[in-house]
């Protein structure tokens, strides 16, 4: 019996002529495909100009790079979150401070950030940035957020790696804040085979990203470097996937919505499940079903579904209870952390067959003994 995964890659047709098309014109490091991805995710957030790169987590840190973070700052981030995020922080010398999740839609407490901000600000402390991460596809509540920070000049970087094509009331994430990211790995909505990209308004800023994303290569005729650079190009064999999957975006939100929603309707009479709920202020992507776990052993059902030849994952273990982490500045953290204790994430591509999401339920009934 095959072994179910979590969220693989969905690939099809498009994609595929759209990728041979890029190799037969030999334009394999750069190229249209590039600039035409570039173009269409701008588009998609709703802002001005994006810069491809090789994954969310080198988007995230040349956002911080640009934001002019770097050693003796401090940024406010949400510790239920995967260590990209306290990564790319401490990639620029800065120390993350990490707030606890409001349990609405999981995502980083709002009145949290505020109270750290006024206690940061009451010491001489004033945060450098707030990394907002919409989790699991479902965003935050950045307007609050930024009623917190704006006032003092402190800029938001959106972590949206699992939110392309969710909203915010209205419009979608990537576009606000001051600056944003996605993330194209291969468990991600729409996937290059790894990749991201950087996302704002501010012309320089997404050109200079560029920039050091090519070696921070000078306009010269021969190789010359005025600053530190890195290799975070996104090539055009990637773009290529990315265009085709890009035009299937909403058809992979809408089937892991559906996803969800099986989900929903076949779990609905087991009170030890709650699933994630859906803030009022947006639409979730449901990148992955997630679900807490009352009065059982989550690690014993993940145990089961495992013997089952079905992968499922504890959600993420917060930031501040991370070994590379535990001597970071924490804010609350008991949300967080009973998340991770009874929290469970299930099978949840748009490629789920109806009769391995029924295997799915099943197998979790068995383990709870229903």
């Amino acid at each position: 019996m095959n072994r179910i995964q979590l969220s693989p890659p969905h690939l099809g047709a498009e994609e595929r002529a759209l990728l041979l098309d890029a190799y037969d014109t030999g334009w394999i490091t750069a190229g249209s495909y590039l600039s035409r991805f570039e173009e269409e995710l701008a588009e998609r957030a709703g802002v001005a100009h994006a810069a491809a790169v090789a994954s969310g987590t080198a988007a995230l840190h040349l956002a911080l790079m640009l934001l002019g973070v770097g050693p003796g700052d401090r940024v406010l981030t949400s510790t239920l979150t995967f260590a990209a995020t306290a990564n790319a922080i401490a990639y620029v010398g800065a120390e993350p401070v990490f707030i606890d999740s409001e349990r609405e839609s999981w995502n980083l407490d709002p009145a949290l950030v505020a109270d750290e901000v006024e206690a940061s600000l009451a010491r001489g402390e004033r945060p450098a940035a707030v990394v907002v991460v919409h989790l699991y596809g479902q965003c935050c509540d950045v307007d609050a957020i930024r009623a917190a920070c704006a006032p003092h000049g402190i800029p938001i970087v959106e972590d949206a790696a699992e939110a392309l094509g969710a909203t915010y009331k209205g419009r979608p994430p990537g576009g606000l804040g001051d600056l944003g990211i996605f993330s194209f790995n291969g468990n991600k909505i729409i996937t290059t085979a790894g990749g991201g990209v950087l996302l704002g308004d501010d012309a320089g800023r997404i050109a200079e990203a560029r920039r050091l994303a090519n070696q921070a290569r000078d306009p010269a005729p021969h190789y010359q470097h005025s600053a530190i650079g890195f290799n975070y190009r996104l090539n055009n064999l990637q773009a290529a996937i990315g265009c085709g999957q890009l035009a299937l975006l909403e058809e992979r939100v809408s089937a892991r919505r559906e996803v969800f929603r099986r989900y929903e309707e076949a779990l609905g009479d087991l009170p030890e499940v709650t699933l994630q709920p859906e803030a009022p202020w947006g639409r979730s992507t449901r990148w992955l079903t997630c679900l807490t776990l009352d009065g059982v052993d989550r690690e014993a059902v993940r145990k089961h579904l495992d013997a089952a030849g079905i992968e499922a994952r504890p959600v993420w273990k917060p930031m501040h209870l991370q070994p590379v982490f535990a001597d970071r500045r924490a804010v609350g953290g008991e949300v967080a952390a009973d998340l991770f204790a009874r929290g469970l994430c299930l099978p949840s591509g748009s490629n789920l067959s109806e009769a391995d999401q029924a295997r799915v339920v099943a197998a979790l009934r068995e383990a709870l003994g229903r």
